[in-house]
């Protein structure tokens, strides 16, 4: 991979920042879109060239690439669902008549139309965990505290919920309580899902975060660091199952500290 050109469509969030340091570090050059009001500001300082466009920009977007030879493309960090519904941003003709042909409007067929748009325009979208792969979650738990016997009828219940939401691209994250199921993951993303379900059983919830049963790493791969484990605590929740092998942990070591201090469980099936 060293002297490669990768393309990046960041989105929001420390996974894109982390996979050009990591892409950096390898040799690669990285020519990274930005979202507007998505991703961080700092990533031009971390990937050069470095050019933010609104999320409906789609042909601009292939144009930038092409105009630095961009043959392979990851993208990395969600794009927040608001901007698809925001009125105030339009949708190029290019992205409008994507959208106006798709079957429905769930993540999975977005993105995986996007992707058959940019190999007609000669780029590949490539497994966005490339270079992370030491970043994905091992097996077993993670922190000093294990789960009891409560919470690990829990860990099964919801895990298999979470697995039937993710088969129809509903979301990838549950929030249960003594084997009754209190939120599940919508547009809103995880942290807000977590502090929904929060609001209702208001201590000792455990929240479940899997891949779909056929993930593509292409895109939407489930990704937990230290904001969840601070959301986690913010509403009391007390035990955070994942995915080994197929769940991004962002800062290992700070996640697992701050779960160790609250007492929070970060267990990976």
């Amino acid at each position: 991979m060293k002297n490669k050109t990768l393309g990046l469509i960041a989105g929001n969030g420390k996974f894109p920042l982390l996979f050009a340091q990591e892409a950096r570090r390898q040799g690669c050059t990285v020519v990274a879109a930005g979202i507007k009001g998505d991703t961080a500001f700092c990533l031009r300082f971390i990937a050069r060239p470095c050019r933010y466009f609104y999320v409906g920009d789609l042909q601009k977007l292939f144009d930038y690439f092409r105009s630095h030879d961009v043959k392979d493309v990851l993208m990395a960090g969600q794009v927040s669902q608001r901007n698809l519904f925001d009125p105030s941003i339009k949708l190029d003709r290019r992205f409008q008549k994507l959208f106006d042909a798709l079957q429905d409007h769930k993540a999975d067929t977005i993105f995986s139309a996007v992707a058959d748009l940019l190999k007609e325009e000669g780029m590949e979208l490539m497994d966005s965990t490339l270079f992370l792969k030491d970043y994905l979650a091992p097996a077993g738990c993670l922190t000093a505290r294990k789960p009891d016997e409560r919470e690990m009828a829990d860990i099964a219940f919801g895990r298999d919920i979470a697995r039937q939401m993710g088969a129809i691209d509903v979301g990838q994250t549950v929030v249960i309580k003594d084997k009754a199921i209190v939120a599940i993951e919508a547009m809103e993303g995880t942290d807000q899902t977590i502090l929904r379900g929060g609001k209702i059983v208001q201590s000792g919830a455990v929240v479940v975060k899997m891949s779909k049963p056929n993930q593509d790493f292409r895109f939407d791969v489930p990704v937990v660091g230290p904001k969840t484990i601070q959301t986690m605590i913010q509403c009391r929740a007390r035990c955070l199952a994942i995915e080994s092998g197929k769940t991004l942990l962002i800062d290992h070591a700070k996640t697992i500290r701050l779960a160790d201090r609250a007492g929070i469980v970060i267990y990976s099936v």
